[in-house]
């Protein structure tokens, strides 16, 4: 099949995934062609079957904002009819499927019928797509999608509840390629780089957004450091960065706290930490949770949203009430006092992670895309 991927590109899961998908389907003899205004960040191989099209917005005076649907449904009218694309697969219902459809609607004035596979990865459903001033648009683009996906069940749920869909929406989870973590083997990945021998290391990676409670983050280890002699690597930017800094001086703790800032060596950072914290206040899925759970990290989350489906409670980890802090660290010093139980939740978490195998998933699209194009024949 010839798939054309709309994403965002950046580092947020909706892009991950998108991208992982369309080279891992490339690498199963489809040609996949990337569809946005940057290369994602992780699209590091182009070939013959894997493109990128950058959608470039020209700047005009007239316009406060400049119209990115605009320029993107044009972009996609052209690359459909100059590379004969089957099916379009849109990550994120706004702007990505409303986009879609005004192609799919330029399109079948030329008598080309383009098939649309709308993913929906969270806060365009949870945050932006509720605002009454986008409500009406998400809630056309996701019922004029010919197949709809959710990266989890919580998420369908929310989907159904906010809005008034009609389309059947069908859960495919986000996922990891297992074969990628088989043999780590990383050179320059040493735990004395961080912390030393008998300290703990607990790893935090977010967007820094209130949504992901970074305060809770601080305070959790801080509770965690009275017990256990460990370090936190805290991996991302943005807007409430500066206010973890704070509270680590606050509370003293700026020699047990490590602020890595956004990273390409996401991996590099997992192979050596022990813990990984993620108190939440919604995930739609936990795809961070995921790649430190493959990796054989143990996680602290909370019980919001799609995590209970991907960190189970007892097993990889422990499960809270959002702001529940003492709850949270009293579960984290219960998995690390002792290495053996820690090893244990360690093992245990990359078994889990490996029900997410993208070899387990990547089928579920497949067959889905192909249902989308008999709607059309």
């Amino acid at each position: 099949m010839k798939i054309a991927i709309v994403c965002y590109p950046t580092f947020g899961g909706s892009g991950v995934v998108a991208t992982e998908l369309g080279l891992a389907l490339a690498k199963r003899g489809h040609e996949i062609h990337f569809v946005t205004y940057s290369q994602p960040v992780r699209l590091d191989q182009l070939s013959s079957n894997v493109r990128f099209h950058e959608v470039h917005v020209p700047e005009y005076p007239l316009f406060h904002y400049q119209p990115y649907e605009l320029a993107l449904s044009s972009k996609l009218v052209n690359v459909v009819k100059q590379f004969d694309i089957e099916l379009l697969h849109v990550h994120y219902a706004i702007p990505h499927a409303y986009a879609g459809y005004m192609a799919k609607k330029m399109l079948a004035e030329e008598g080309i019928s383009l098939p649309m596979v709308t993913t929906l990865h969270g806060t365009d459903i949870t945050l932006v797509g509720n605002h009454p001033f986008y409500k009406p648009a998400v809630t056309f683009s996701i019922n004029n999608s010919d197949v709809v996906t959710s990266v989890s069940k919580s998420l369908k749920e929310d989907t159904l509840k906010f809005f008034k869909i009609r389309n059947k929406i069908e859960v495919v989870p986000n996922f990891i390629d297992c074969s990628k973590y088989d043999n780590k083997a990383f050179t320059d990945c040493q735990r004395e780089m961080m912390a030393e021998n008998k300290e703990k290391i607990i790893t935090h990676i977010s967007n820094f957004r209130k949504v992901k409670r970074i305060d809770d983050v601080i305070k959790i280890f801080y509770e965690i450091q009275k017990k256990i002699d460990a370090k936190l690597m805290m991996v991302g930017e943005g807007p409430e960065k500066e206010m973890a800094e704070d509270l680590v001086d606050e509370l003293n703790i700026g020699d047990k706290v490590m602020f890595l800032g956004q990273s390409h060596e996401i991996d590099k950072i997992l192979c050596f930490s022990d813990l990984f914290l993620l108190p939440s206040e919604k995930e739609s899925f936990g795809l961070s949770a995921l790649e430190a759970m493959v990796n054989g990290v143990a996680i602290i989350s909370t019980n919001t949203g799609g995590l209970p489906e991907v960190n189970q409670n007892g097993i990889s980890g422990y499960l809270s009430n959002v702001g529940d802090v003492q709850e949270m660290a009293a579960n984290a010093i219960k998995i690390l006092e002792n290495d053996e139980t820690l090893e244990k939740f360690k093992n245990n978490a990359r078994s889990v992670a490996e029900k997410f195998d993208i070899q387990n998933i990547m089928p579920l699209y497949e067959d889905i895309y192909k249902r989308a194009l008999q709607t059309t024949l």
